[in-house]
């Protein structure tokens, strides 16, 4: 498995985790948590941000800040990544937010781009790319390949659940790309789905709750 991946090792993203699997819960708690999780992972994906420098006054004297020194921009792959993008935006609110629209051929299992409008805006220094589930690696993959088209210098990847076999697809692809995720599954099922994950993403936080 690649140096790339880093599983979250919290006592609290266990615990969401555990809900968001629970087929019992919620989609109003399924978003709680996805929000929650997506906060605790752009954390860890972040340590190393570049700072700048800045003068601020206290109300007792002056003092030297930091903040952050480059663009950063949210990808969330539709629809299922839009649930990890308001968490993030509190943390970064200068973050920018460019949505990609994806989705996986049932049968042949690849990735099918059906919206995009990176190429009207000026890319990011470094680019995030949400998706709660990296399954296959097809639409993370992807999703990479467009943010280093557009011109992204930096990507990396943030996910709740992964399977081994996406894990390698997007660092095969990719090796230069971080993945940050919560929990690595054990399997894809015959229909690509990841086991035991928590069911269909979208459907969990939207419109349903298989």
């Amino acid at each position: 498995m690649t140096s790339r991946l880093h599983v979250l090792n919290h006592p609290l993203a266990q615990s969401f985790l555990t809900d968001i699997r629970d087929q019992r819960t919620g989609r109003a708690e399924v978003r709680s948590h996805i929000r929650a999780l997506s906060v605790l992972l752009f954390a860890e994906a972040t340590r190393d941000l570049p700072v700048e420098p800045v003068q601020v006054r206290t109300p007792l004297t002056e003092t030297t800040g930091a903040r952050v020194g480059k663009t950063v921009g949210l990808v969330p792959i539709l629809r299922a990544g839009l649930g990890m993008v308001d968490g993030i935006l509190e943390m970064l609110p200068d973050a920018r937010v460019y949505h990609l629209g994806l989705f996986r051929d049932e049968k042949t299992l690849e990735p099918v781009e059906y919206y995009s409008k990176l190429g009207q805006h000026p890319p990011v220094d470094i680019a995030f790319v949400l998706d709660p589930m990296l399954a296959t690696g097809g639409s993370a993959s992807h999703a990479v390949s467009c943010l280093k088209k557009w011109g992204a210098r930096r990507v990396k990847f943030l996910g709740l659940f992964a399977a081994p076999v996406g894990v390698e697809k997007l660092a095969g692809d990719h090796p230069d790309v971080d993945i940050h995720v919560g929990a690595l599954d054990t399997h894809l099922n015959d229909r690509g789905y990841i086991v035991p994950g928590m069911g269909d993403a979208g459907d969990r936080q939207f419109s349903g709750s298989a």
